[in-house]
């Protein structure tokens, strides 16, 4: 039996659910790193410590954020947990309360009084479905989907990818021409994540691109002044 494309299309994998670690690590990777390597590299004017720098930079950052992004996302679960414990206790003690509460917040989102009070009564009567309602309608707890580790991994991969685009163009040119390739390539990379990202949430590609392009602006303009400003400061 043929499968409908659209019905895939919305299936969940490991890269749809991971898809905030992996565009915010490999945005981060690509801003940090380009506007903290510009302005070592007006600075400094010293080819080795410029490379140096970018890699520490990449490899510190990538394993903090993998470790940030692990611990994050785990306590959130872990408050979930506590909060689906407190409120698996409440509809024990007191059923009938719990059970208006869930026909206050069926009504309140749209659904008839005859309706909500039919489907609450339903629900009131599987332990499961009951707890899985009030925790989506009352906590704002949806089904976890999101594993603590796989968070972190995405996470530290996604920004040594961006982190080392910036970093490239040192490792084969000057630094005079190493500054204006690596503003390119990052720009321009950045400009691509912006429309895959598009692609998934269904906005208009050049708007995806453009804002991503302009976030990497700020990045470069900060680098570059801190950079010129330091060199006028501390001339060598």
């Amino acid at each position: 039996m043929k499968r409908n494309p659209k019905f895939i299309h919305h299936q969940k994998s490991s890269f749809l659910s991971n898809i905030r670690e992996l565009v915010f690590g490999a945005q981060d990777g690509m801003v940090s790193t380009l506007g903290a390597l510009t302005g070592i590299a007006i600075g400094s004017n010293n080819h080795f410590f410029v490379i140096l720098s970018g890699f520490v930079i990449v490899a510190v950052e990538a394993t903090s954020m993998g470790i940030g992004s692990y611990f994050s996302t785990k306590s959130v679960i872990d408050l979930n947990k506590r909060k689906l414990e407190e409120e698996k206790s409440e509809l024990k003690k007191d059923t009938g309360r719990e059970i208006e509460e869930l026909i206050t917040l069926y009504v309140k989102d749209g659904w008839s009084s005859a309706l909500a009070k039919e489907m609450a009564l339903e629900a009131s009567k599987k332990k499961n479905l009951f707890l899985q309602e009030m925790a989506y309608r009352e906590l704002g707890i949806k089904k976890e989907l999101e594993k603590p580790l796989q968070s972190g991994i995405f996470m530290f991969f996604s920004y040594i990818v961006g982190g080392f685009i910036p970093v490239l163009s040192y490792l084969v040119f000057p630094i005079p021409s190493a500054i204006f390739f690596s503003i390119g390539i990052t720009l321009f990379s950045l400009f691509l994540l912006g429309c895959i990202i598009a692609r998934f949430t269904r906005q208009k590609l050049w708007k995806a691109g453009l804002r991503m392009f302009f976030i990497a602006g700020i990045a470069v303009v900060v680098g570059l002044v801190v950079g010129n400003a330091v060199s006028f400061l501390f001339p060598e």
